[in-house]
């Protein structure tokens, strides 16, 4: 069964260029151009994924994404010409599992899209995860590197857990610093950019280039996804 993706867009020439690239990836499209349409959409045909604008005529997207997470977990990728880092902050603090500004690659848009499905799969029984020549086990809580043991202390493990439970997805600053330090610690961006630090020097090949660990400018991290190591 094809995956159905839902458009909440006023723009027609935005979400005729969607179908298009969606229905040439094998996806079921529905479509709304309103807040309250999508709602209702999202309500009726429960799709795998939403892609939702920012600027709608009816709703803001981001009080649309609210009332969708009072109810649903669905991936919403978010598609907007609002590209201002508070802006973006806001949406992913409402639940939005990714962000592109307008105008857009509709190949990069897909390949999000992708990412923010597969972490939406249910991962509370998996209890280990890898990507590249990285290897987490959550149980024993033994990290290793290319078949190497890394050690890392109890608030760099808890972070590579929270990123590796949320892999794909960008992660703001104000997020992490709750799930990590608490609610009272939401200021202190400090206490994280040490953390991740210390996290890049012990599971980046260059902790100045990092591959896992991307920094969102502005924004927070996102862990990215990649292909098994066959080494």
């Amino acid at each position: 069964m094809k995956n159905v993706v839902l458009i909440i867009d006023d723009e027609v020439q935005i979400r005729r260029l969607l179908r298009t690239a969606l229905e040439a990836s094998d996806y079921t499209v529905c479509e709304a151009d309103h807040g309250q349409q999508g709602l209702a959409e999202a309500a009726l045909r429960r799709p795998d994924a939403i892609i939702l604008d920012l600027g709608l005529p009816d709703l803001d997207g981001v009080e649309v994404l609210k009332r969708l997470r009072e109810w649903s977990d669905t991936p919403v990728l978010i598609l907007s010409v609002r590209d201002r880092e508070e802006q973006k902050v806001a949406a992913l603090d409402a639940g939005a599992d990714d962000y592109v500004t307008k105008p857009f690659s509709t190949a990069e848009l897909l390949a999000r899209l992708r990412v923010a499905q597969r972490r939406a799969k249910p991962a509370e029984n998996e209890t280990t995860y890898t990507s590249g020549g990285l290897h987490v086990d959550l149980v024993s809580r033994i990290v290793t590197l290319h078949g190497k043991e890394i050690k890392l202390s109890g608030t760099e493990y808890a972070l590579l857990r929270l990123f590796v439970r949320h892999a794909g997805r960008v992660l703001t600053h104000r997020h992490i610093l709750r799930e990590i330090w608490g609610p009272k610690s939401e200021e202190h961006r400090q206490y994280l950019r040490v953390y991740v630090t210390h996290l890049r020097q012990k599971i980046e090949r260059d902790s100045t280039n990092p591959e896992f660990i991307k920094t969102e400018s502005g924004i927070g991290y996102r862990f990215v996804c990649k292909p098994a190591d066959n080494l």
